[in-house]
C-alpha cells in the first residue's frame, strides 16, 4: 500500500511526494489505484495518514493543502473484517488543472493495523465487480452518459452491498459545508 499498482500523472506523484516529506510520514494507497478499474486523470486517489497527533496532522495539512478547517470532516467507521469502529477525519482536495483528484483520511496511529487489513481486502475484487466497475467508470468518466448520482449509487451498491453482504457504516460526524 505504500507503492501504487497503477501509475499517476507526474504531478500527482511530486504531490505526494511532497506531502509524505512535508508529513514526515508514510502514505498509504488504496481503494482504484491499486486496482483494475484505475482511470488516470478521472478517478480519485485515495490514501491514508497514520498519526499519533491527529491535531497536529490536520493543522499541516491544512497548511499544505491551504484548505480552512471546516473542509475537514470528522467520521466514525465500522470496519467489517475486525468488527472494530474507528475515527478519523477526511479531507476531498482538487486540482481541476493539474488532474489531482484525492481523498485523505487521517486515522490514529492506533487503528492503523485495523484500517488496512479493511482496504486491503478490496485491492482484489472479483473479476465481475472489477469488470463492472470498468464499464461503470467508462460510461461515467469516458462517454459521459451517467450522472453523477447514479454513478455513485452503483459503484457503492456493487462495492459495499455486492462484496461485504451490507452497506458501508460510514458516518460522517461535521455536518457544514461551509464556515456558517
Amino acid at each position: 500500500m505504500e507503492t501504487t499498482k497503477n501509475e499517476m500523472n507526474a504531478y500527482s506523484k511530486n504531490f505526494f511526494f511532497r506531502l509524505g516529506n512535508y508529513l514526515d510520514t508514510q502514505i498509504y494507497y488504496y481503494g482504484s489505484i491499486q486496482r483494475d478499474d484505475y482511470f488516470p486523470d478521472k478517478s480519485d486517489i485515495d490514501i491514508d495518514i497514520f498519526t499519533c497527533n491527529i491535531q497536529s496532522t490536520l493543522s499541516r495539512l491544512q497548511n499544505f493543502l491551504n484548505v480552512e478547517k471546516y473542509k475537514v470532516k470528522k467520521f466514525v467507521y465500522k470496519l467489517h473484517k475486525t468488527n472494530k469502529v474507528v475515527y478519523g477525519y477526511k479531507i476531498k482536495y482538487e486540482e481541476e488543472e493539474n488532474k489531482l483528484f484525492t481523498e485523505i483520511s487521517v486515522y490514529e496511529e492506533k487503528d492503523k493495523n485495523y484500517v488496512l487489513i479493511e482496504h486491503n481486502s478490496k485491492a482484489i475484487l472479483p473479476f465481475y465487480i472489477s469488470w463492472f466497475l470498468i464499464i461503470l467508470k467508462t460510461f461515467y468518466y469516458k462517454l459521459g452518459l451517467l450522472p453523477e448520482d447514479i454513478y455513485l449509487y452503483l459503484k457503492k451498491l456493487f462495492m459495499n452491498t455486492m462484496i461485504e453482504g451490507v452497506d458501508v457504516e460510514f458516518v460522517k460526524t461535521d455536518v457544514p459545508d461551509n464556515e456558517d
